[in-house]
């Protein structure tokens, strides 16, 4: 129906986690980045991406040396959005290897840029259901890729996975040109999703957005329910929000717009999320939803994990990453939504 409307995320903690949350906490008391702190697979069955290791990508970043070359995507914000493939190397998780030790893990090789929108590179990856992530706030385009391959492989994901990367600085300093950056690419992302749910050939699409990731995704869904209606619902799957960098007025003005894709949502929240305490602060005092109580997020209607007891550390703020308690329950709200 929706193809013919539209045409007409056991807690173990790696000790890399341990090693590097405590190398960078003043990075992170200062708004705390989003880099990814690495995830330790729970007992479900294998990832695809374990099986393939590609990982597709969409970003909104002007390319570097090309796309061919590493870094591959600065922060500077392109004129024309990139589809491409990114092949990965997996993690050697031998008994002696230092992934088993948590150090080291994902590994980007090379990126392959392709030609046409993110559903024909979809179509030719093969497999119905997508899993998109959106990055936070302080990272490069390598960082928010490897936190991809990191999540799905962590929540063993059937299906394609997708990192949609906007132009952040990746810099403790920049936080408003991130956060412009991230508005900025809302109609990128938008793109993105109109592309993917108007292809026959497509399943439903799973996004699991983090930190300031959040407000660009909630825009987006926004935008597209606005442009089609609630029939849009049909080909979205779960939704999880992580640690969302929102304000809370903003987030309820926004929920009652989205029609039933507010249903689709899982907002996890720490009320001890030490990075969303100063984002509060820097947006004059304003509680930003990922570190809101439990029942004032529950009353807009949406499904909400409260991970505070969950952390083990002083920032809390990438749970869904180091956290396997946490990373279950965005497997199994994917697998609701796919039931």
């Amino acid at each position: 129906m929706i193809v013919r409307h539209l045409l007409q995320h056991e807690a173990t903690v790696s000790r890399r986690a341990l090693l590097g949350g405590l190398g960078s906490l003043a990075s992170a008391l200062a708004l705390g980045g989003c880099a990814g702190l690495g995830a330790t697979g729970a007992s479900f069955d294998a990832s695809s991406l374990s099986v393939d290791p590609t990982l597709l990508v969409t970003t909104t970043r002007k390319p570097v040396n090309g796309g061919r070359a590493k870094p591959w995507f600065g922060s500077e914000r392109a004129s024309e959005m990139t589809v491409a493939r990114a092949k990965l190397v997996p993690p050697d998780d031998s008994r002696f290897s230092l992934a088993a030790a948590g150090l080291t893990g994902w590994r980007l090789d090379r990126i392959e840029p392709v030609s046409g929108e993110a559903s024909s590179l979809l179509a030719q990856a093969g497999g119905p259901d997508v899993l998109i992530y959106v990055h936070g706030f302080k990272q490069t385009f390598e960082t928010a890729a490897l936190d991809a391959a990191h999540l799905s492989d962590g929540i063993k994901f059937r299906g394609q996975t997708m990192v949609f990367s906007w132009p952040s600085k990746a810099g403790l300093f920049d936080y408003a040109y991130d956060r412009d950056s991230a508005m900025w690419s809302r109609d990128g992302f938008e793109r993105v999703l109109r592309s993917i749910v108007a292809s026959p050939s497509a399943g439903r699409v799973h996004i699991v957005a983090h930190s300031m990731g959040t407000m660009l995704t909630l825009e987006s869904l926004r935008q597209l329910h606005a442009r089609y209606g609630d029939a849009v619902a049909d080909r979205i799957g779960a939704v999880v929000f992580a640690a969302p960098d929102i304000d809370m007025d903003v987030f309820s003005s926004a929920i009652g717009r989205i029609g039933p894709l507010a249903r689709k949502i899982t907002v996890i929240t720490a009320t001890n999320d030490r990075a969303l305490a100063l984002s509060g602060k820097l947006a004059g005092g304003m509680t930003r939803v990922g570190a809101a109580e439990k029942a004032a997020i529950e009353r807009l209607g949406v499904r909400v994990i409260d991970a505070s007891d969950t952390g083990w550390g002083i920032i809390n703020h990438d749970l869904f990453l180091s956290n396997g308690e946490v990373r279950q329950v965005i497997r199994r709200s994917i697998d609701t939504a796919a039931a």
